[in-house]
């Protein structure tokens, strides 16, 4: 973790809540364990509360400070409303929200079912504006300053085949990133959205890079011969939030090593599957999802 002491001070955070959602796992975990460690009060929600009660007991074993944990269905409105209800009620109002919780998984589009398009549109579009204006409203009736950082995709740009649900989401999110930052300036509430590039987790490489968990595919292709890592991730968070350059609203900011400039960084490549490819692959993501149901009942 060099780059935690040269980049900000220890407490850089302090006297900070910050909501992140999907904070159990992956990037939601890895950006809640910086702001812990800068001094903010961190909570982590998810639909496995399991999950995040571990990491939150991880956490704050590792950093001291406090975690709280939520376990919430995001894509249940009413279920988000009281959430942060409760967050007002024993925390005070919260600062900052970091808006990560995602679904994704590649498939040729002919083959999508209903279902499997709304599995994905309910968390990344419905859930996000959910969070986003359940915190809002209350910044707003405060009359409290606030700053929403959404994880978005580079293919928010340029579209991406064979991911049609979550590029339609993540657009969703991007323009409401750009509609809000002009709606609620004047409020002192700022929204920008990060589109990092090929950081590998286990949630994603199962469902979107299934053969190619290392992460060999996009190293080959990156202009900067790599993927990216969590420590990048967590630092451009931490910056966007920091106070330090608070004129920033309504951007995104491509966290890839210019792999969309070069490659169009989304899933072009898959036009090159045979029918067994996606069958191994349609194995893959249900196994996953078979894993992943076990682990929350």
């Amino acid at each position: 973790e060099g780059t935690e002491t040269i980049m900000f001070d220890q407490q850089l955070l302090a006297g900070r809540k910050i909501l992140v959602t999907g904070g159990g796992t992956g990037l939601g975990k890895a950006m809640s364990e910086r702001f812990l460690s800068l001094g903010a009060e961190v909570h982590i929600c998810g639909r496995r509360k399991s999950v995040c009660d571990e990491t939150a007991t991880e956490l704050m074993a590792e950093h001291g400070g406090r975690v709280v944990s939520h376990g919430v269905d995001i894509r249940n409105a009413m279920a988000v409303d009281e959430m942060i209800e409760a967050i007002w009620t024993t925390s005070g109002p919260l600062t900052d929200l970091i808006n990560n919780a995602a679904g994704n998984f590649i498939s040729r589009s002919e083959e999508l079912s209903a279902r499997g398009f709304d599995a994905v549109a309910n968390i990344v579009m419905h859930g996000t504006f959910y969070v986003t204006h359940a915190v809002g409203r209350r910044w707003i009736a405060g009359g409290h300053r606030g700053n929403v950082v959404s994880i978005t995709v580079t293919w928010v740009r340029n579209g991406s085949p064979y991911v049609v649900p979550s590029a339609m989401s993540k657009s969703a999110i991007h323009a409401m990133t750009m509609s809000l930052a002009i709606e609620w300036g004047r409020h002192g509430i700022r929204l920008n959205t990060i589109a990092p590039g090929e950081i590998p987790t286990e949630g994603m490489s199962k469902r979107i890079k299934p053969g190619d968990e290392a992460g060999a595919r996009t190293k080959a292709m990156n202009p900067m011969g790599r993927v990216g890592t969590m420590d990048e991730l967590q630092n451009l968070a931490v910056f966007l939030i920091s106070g330090g350059c608070d004129w920033i609203n309504g951007e995104t900011i491509a966290m890839d090593g210019a792999q969309a400039l070069a490659m169009g960084g989304n899933f072009y490549q898959l036009r090159d599957w045979s029918d067994d490819d996606w069958k191994k692959a349609r194995e893959s993501i249900q196994a996953q999802n078979e894993k992943d149901r076990a682990a929350r009942g």
